[in-house]
């Protein structure tokens, strides 16, 4: 039971705090360079949607506006069985640029994607979503990066707005972590996924997704880094969205991307071999292990129970129980922002957030175990005023 304890601690540990410690020292010296240059080559957008018709619009005028020269842009809106507004406010666009690509039937969004390539007429893809709005140089910014060779991929950030509910300032300090250890992997080698709202690809390096897979933004530069590419992460391409503040929709979005971690695993358990894969220590310190980290977390609670008959170990029950139950306050007091209870839920936000997300991951397993995993659009409908779709 000790060593059952203090390995499960080690690796906690070792995910959340030390790894991301070598990242950033690795990375002071050694950062291969990108060459990253001015360049306007022709560039398709690919927007897949299912009943948008509330942000379709909105969309395609900030497409439109961004800061490219508009004969060398093209857009692209797939629709995948929309059965509201969606398709005719696209129709009514007045502009030789977008295209509407539909089908009558929902297949999924790998589907639409793979569709979407093959009407694509140029060279360089940039992959986004319905909701989020992009800077003017966004495009601009992404395609620098593919002057460089050796880059395949780039992802650009996303930016989320702030919000006083605990869920929503849970999730953006983790969003924010997550986007620190992207971009200390990203000048190592490769990011290890994209941000699907806002990515960019070379034409000729796409590999057609299996219409089964949930994460179209990881199984994409996977593909690429198999090729020999470098698939990096530029924080100056921006777009901006609206973080979620329901538990229930960023419960269901995580789960939904863990499953698709576990997806990737099988698919690319070659990438886990070092000195053969670049991003072998990578996928093994942030993927795998954070999604072993719900089954960590159990095994510490019971080979900590068990093992309540030395004094130093019950210090540690008492600390987990603290931690547990400033989840559990965290939970009940996320909304909360006036006095006393808005103090106490500030400094219990991040444990309920965490405990959020690693139940998720837990339930992510399960479905993967059970293949009971929707790949389709599902809508949500807790993110400001407007339905959209979690990825």
């Amino acid at each position: 039971m000790i060593t059952i304890f203090w390995t499960s601690i080690f690796f906690i540990i070792y995910c959340y705090f030390v790894y991301p410690l070598l990242l950033m020292l690795v990375a002071l010296f050694y950062h291969p360079k990108i060459s990253k240059a001015p360049r306007e080559p022709k560039v398709s957008i690919l927007v897949s949607v299912w009943n948008e018709e509330d942000v379709i619009a909105d969309k395609i005028r900030n497409l439109l506006s961004a800061d490219y020269p508009p004969e060398r842009l093209e857009v692209l809106i797939g629709s995948d069985g929309s059965d509201d507004r969606t398709n005719e406010i696209v129709r009514a666009v007045n502009d030789p640029r977008v295209r509407l690509v539909e089908h009558d039937q929902r297949r999924g969004k790998m589907a639409m994607i793979n569709d979407l390539i093959d009407h694509a007429q140029y060279d360089i893809i940039v992959f986004t979503d319905a909701r989020q709005r992009f800077a003017p140089d966004t495009i601009k910014n992404l395609v620098a990066n593919l002057a460089d060779p050796n880059v395949g991929c780039v992802s650009g950030e996303l930016i989320f707005s702030q919000k006083e509910g605990g869920t929503a300032k849970g999730i953006n300090l983790y969003w924010n972590y997550e986007k620190f250890i992207r971009a200390q992997e990203s000048r190592i080698h490769s990011m290890l996924g994209a941000t699907g709202a806002i990515y960019a690809i070379r034409k000729e390096l796409f590999v057609k997704i299996p219409e089964h897979i949930v994460l179209d933004d990881v199984f994409v530069p996977f593909k690429i880094i198999e090729q020999g590419y470098r698939a990096v992460f530029d924080d100056k391409a921006k777009a901006y969205d609206e973080v979620a503040d329901s538990p229930r929709e960023e419960h269901r979005r995580k789960t939904r991307t863990l499953f698709g971690n576990y997806q990737i695993f099988t698919m690319f358990g070659h990438l886990f071999i070092p000195f053969k894969s670049p991003i072998a220590v990578q996928l093994f310190s942030h993927k795998l292990l954070r999604v072993l980290v719900p089954f960590l977390m159990v095994g510490v609670v019971i080979s900590n129970a068990l093992l309540l008959d030395e004094s130093l170990y019950q210090v540690f029950f008492v600390l987990q129980g603290a931690f547990y139950c400033m989840a559990v306050c965290g939970a009940l007091l996320r909304y909360k922002k006036y006095g006393i209870l808005k103090t106490i839920s500030r400094f219990c936000y991040v444990p309920y957030v965490f405990c959020l997300l690693n139940f998720s991951a837990l339930v992510g397993f399960f479905r993967f175990v059970m293949s009971k995993q929707e790949v389709g659009w599902e809508k949500a409908r807790n993110i400001g005023h407007k339905d959209t779709k979690t990825e």
